[in-house]
């Protein structure tokens, strides 16, 4: 029996001005600007819409100083999908920027990897400089969530939903994972976090917020692994995604088409 294929969505919610010292451990020697962009991702087919990760809200935007473009949740439906009847939310990890907006889900299940809940909740978040990349609201939110009974934990390797798979990797956070689904032109993988940018991954040098550097290099490997060829790796905050897969029509600058092939 053939695995279903999806339509996969990339909607640009945020942006921040940045430059390239910031994105790589140990600085870089060109030292000009490189922004970044923030993203969710949807993956659709006759059955079902399943939401990569929710952003984060303009408060928190602006309490983090980033350039907050829409809701992402409230721009669902511009890619036909009307989040309340979204039954299953994949969060990739529990930083600031994959978790907010989660509440204006109104009945979906949050997938998410245990060993994430436990970083999130654990010793090693009396380090201000791990917590930083995490809103406490958030993390309380996904507790309530579990108490709901709509909190789904994942100890490695898992399926969502036929076609649609979690692979654990930790590294940039210690339960961070991808997800690899099936399209037409064969298995994308959203890396999410696991690599930030193209350049992180060509390069082999690491994003500087990392909780494992040795994990985080290791994540690029198994990236190449999941992954038919190099173009079907999706990167999480990189702008040249906008650029290399064609925009929804109509929606240019707000998203594009992962379903379909890139020009790189």
């Amino acid at each position: 029996m053939n695995e279903p294929t999806y339509r996969v969505y990339a909607l640009r919610y945020a942006m921040r001005d940045a430059r390239r010292h910031e994105h790589f451990i140990g600085g870089d020697p060109h030292d000009a600007p490189m922004p970044m962009d923030y993203f969710v991702w949807v993956a659709v087919n006759e059955d079902r819409a399943v939401v990569i990760d929710t952003g984060f809200t303009a408060e928190v935007a602006a309490r983090r100083k980033r350039s907050y473009l829409r809701c992402p949740i409230e721009s669902l439906p511009l890619i036909g999908v009307d989040p309340a009847a979204v039954e299953d939310v994949v969060i990739t990890h529990l930083h600031y920027d994959h978790v907010g907006s989660f509440h204006k889900f109104a009945h979906a299940r949050f997938h998410l990897q245990e060993a994430e809940m436990h970083y999130a909740c654990g010793h090693f978040m009396k380090h201000r400089k791990l917590r930083h990349s995490f809103e406490v609201e958030d993390v309380v939110g996904i507790v309530r969530m579990t108490y709901a009974d709509r909190t789904v934990f994942h100890m490695g390797d898992s399926e969502v939903a036929p076609g649609i798979t979690l692979h654990a990797v930790g590294g940039h956070s210690a339960g961070l994972q991808c997800v690899r689904v099936n399209t037409a032109r064969g298995q994308v993988v959203l890396a999410s976090d696991v690599t930030h940018f193209y350049e992180n991954m060509d390069s082999g040098r690491p994003f500087t917020t990392c909780f494992h550097v040795g994990l985080m290099l290791d994540g690029f490997d198994r990236l190449r692994a999941l992954a038919p060829s190099p173009r079907h790796i999706v990167p999480g905050h990189d702008p040249e995604v906008m650029r290399r897969y064609p925009a929804v029509p109509g929606l240019e600058g707000i998203a594009v088409e992962l379903h379909r092939q890139p020009s790189d």
